[in-house]
């Protein structure tokens, strides 16, 4: 599959990729609102709300939490839009070099934002890689790299980049963090303290970009999917069946290697690789083929401007949301009780959050870098 087989109308980017990326941005956004922890108060033990609020939380270790999809589906995301971006750019006479040039200075930019975000808190530099941005920064640029050799050599990249990361943990001997699936013992633990002197918080690691760099990739090959000249229905029986087949194979491997986000696991990087396929599938086959819309802008709007909400909310914007909604929500909730009340405040940041994205887009403003 090359560039060539795609047609000019092909090119024009589908409501289904923004629809996915804004989803995944919404959820993010609901994360930073406080809603997601109201779920599991004791309140609702033992109810479907309380299973729900646990989904919306990352498996403490070993195991897959639907919120542990959320970032490997924002790595795809990006790399499903770029055979779009990078595609528009050659066919209107970008050289290889100037479109090399853009991507290095995007990673850079992205490895930049997310480093500075670990500096804001303590107010002093903290060399910390294990946020959504610094990882995008290596997952983006080595996807670029191999965007333009045959799907062949994309997914044996793909799965070489893995590999590796698989065989570093296994056979990383130094004592201390010889442990490849232990938390804080293994090499991913020894390689943070080796670059920023402290181990990752919560067991997180930045050599998961090696890893995660295959969502990224398998992201550009499902774009070109998209693009290709095939029926509608080619083009999802390809990605259920891949899809399918990716979830297979990372639960099977999960005795053996065990499904861990944390560190980024073979056996997790498959199996979410397999989520990211279906769940693409579904978007473009209920938005973009059965033409049920009305509700994707809703959500489309938030993935119009991911790197400002991201940022914003990470720099305590929710905080500000927060501040000027307290007076109102505690007069007119708190005499209901305290979970009404907590609950009532994280919808309304929440919705404060996306109407920062609804303003931004009807004054069409868009930020990126």
């Amino acid at each position: 599959m090359s560039n060539t087989n795609f047609s000019q109308d092909s090119q024009t980017r589908m409501l289904s990729i923004d629809f996915f990326r804004g989803f995944t941005m919404f959820m993010l956004i609901g994360e930073f609102s406080g809603f997601f922890g109201t779920l599991e108060s004791t309140v609702f033990d033992g109810t479907i709300i309380s299973s729900i609020g646990h989904q919306l939380n990352h498996a403490e270790w070993i195991g897959l939490h639907f919120w542990d999809l959320i970032q490997p589906f924002f790595m795809f995301i990006v790399g499903v839009s770029m055979p779009y971006a990078m595609t528009k750019r050659w066919n209107r006479g970008d050289s290889w070099n100037s479109t090399f040039r853009h991507a290095a200075t995007r990673s850079a930019l992205l490895l930049f934002l997310g480093w500075a975000l670990y500096c804001i808190g303590p107010g002093k530099i903290t060399f910390r890689f294990t946020n959504v941005l610094a990882q995008l920064s290596v997952t983006y640029f080595i996807a670029f790299l191999v965007m333009r050799k045959t799907v062949k050599w994309q997914l044996i990249i793909s799965f070489m980049l893995i590999l590796i990361s698989d065989l570093l943990y296994r056979n990383w001997s130094i004592p201390g963090f010889d442990q490849p699936f232990t938390p804080d013992k293994n090499f991913g633990s020894w390689f943070d303290l080796a670059l920023a002197g402290t181990p990752g918080g919560g067991h997180w690691v930045a050599f998961n970009a090696l890893s995660t760099t295959a969502h990224t990739i398998w992201g550009v090959i499902t774009g070109m999917i998209l693009m290709n000249e095939w029926a509608p229905k080619k083009k999802i029986q390809t990605m259920v069946v891949a899809g399918l087949i990716g979830i297979v194979i990372g639960y099977s491997l999960n005795p053996v290697i065990p499904i861990i986000k944390h560190i980024c696991t073979s056996s997790f990087v498959i199996v979410s690789g397999g989520w990211c396929m279906l769940a693409m599938a579904f978007s473009y086959w209920l938005i973009d083929v059965k033409n049920i819309r009305k509700f994707a802008l809703f959500f489309a709007i938030v993935g119009m401007n991911p790197l400002f909400i991201y940022l914003f909310a990470h720099t305590n914007g929710n905080n500000w949301i927060e501040a000027i909604a307290k007076p109102f929500i505690s007069l007119l909730f708190a005499p209901l009780g305290e979970q009404t009340y907590d609950m009532a405040l994280a919808i309304t940041v929440w919705a404060g959050l996306w109407g920062i994205c609804y303003f931004l887009y009807r004054r069409k403003i868009f930020i990126r870098i």
